[in-house]
């Protein structure tokens, strides 16, 4: 029985337009040039941040952020930036009595502007919080410990295979593939994914059925 959902963020909950047109715009570069260089890491299998480096070689992403935040263009969150079934799909979960939890690999400050959205969640926490990331097993096991169900009561939803279902599934959780996004639409019907994860969905809404089904 899944008694708790723990949520990926990027392109899962939040759509990651403004993330990748704001480095666009700080780097000087056209958006369209961003975005088809990050699909194009992506199909490679490397980090989302190698296509900044396509861009500005050498660049240290970190002191870049950091510039950014100090010159007031840093990060930015708002309800224009969920997708649309996140806020309905998440309350729903919990008037089922399902522990609802949004963990990602996100920055401190992505974690304080999550949370002033006032989602129907019940924690929100990230790897720079925790000063861990996904895939890494002990992000998985901080997932376990604020969750506070068993482990395999507990669905990991995500839409990047290599973060999310692959590793959630190695760490015994349950694993939902969301087809959504870059990540999601190119891997959902790849065989490990078909293989790994207990269920592949379109839809937050979807996981309604999969909790009753559970």
């Amino acid at each position: 029985m899944i008694q708790t959902i723990a949520f990926d963020v990027g392109e899962t909950l939040v759509r990651d337009d403004r993330y990748w047109a704001s480095w666009a715009d700080w780097l000087g570069a056209p958006r369209h040039t961003v975005s088809a260089l990050v699909g194009a890491v992506v199909a490679q299998g490397r980090d989302n941040a190698d296509a900044l480096r396509l861009i500005r070689p050498g660049l240290d992403v970190a002191a870049e952020y950091a510039a950014r935040e100090a010159a007031g263009r840093g990060e930015h969150l708002d309800d224009t930036d969920l997708y649309d079934d996140v806020r309905p799909a998440l309350a729903a979960l919990q008037a089922l009595g399902v522990r609802v939890i949004i963990a990602g690999n996100q920055t401190i400050r992505a974690g304080e502007l999550l949370r002033g959205l006032d989602l129907p969640v019940d924690v929100i926490a990230t790897s720079g919080e925790w000063g861990c990331a996904k895939p890494a097993r002990e992000f998985f096991d901080r997932v376990v410990d604020v969750a506070g169900t068993p482990r395999r009561s507990i669905l990991y939803v995500g839409d990047h295979p290599a973060n999310d279902a692959i590793p959630a599934a190695a760490a015994g959780l349950r694993a939902a593939h969301l087809r959504r996004g870059p990540w999601g639409h190119l891997w959902a019907d790849a065989p490990q994914v078909r293989d790994t994860a207990d269920w592949v969905i379109d839809s937050l809404h979807d996981l309604l059925d999969v909790v009753a089904g559970s």
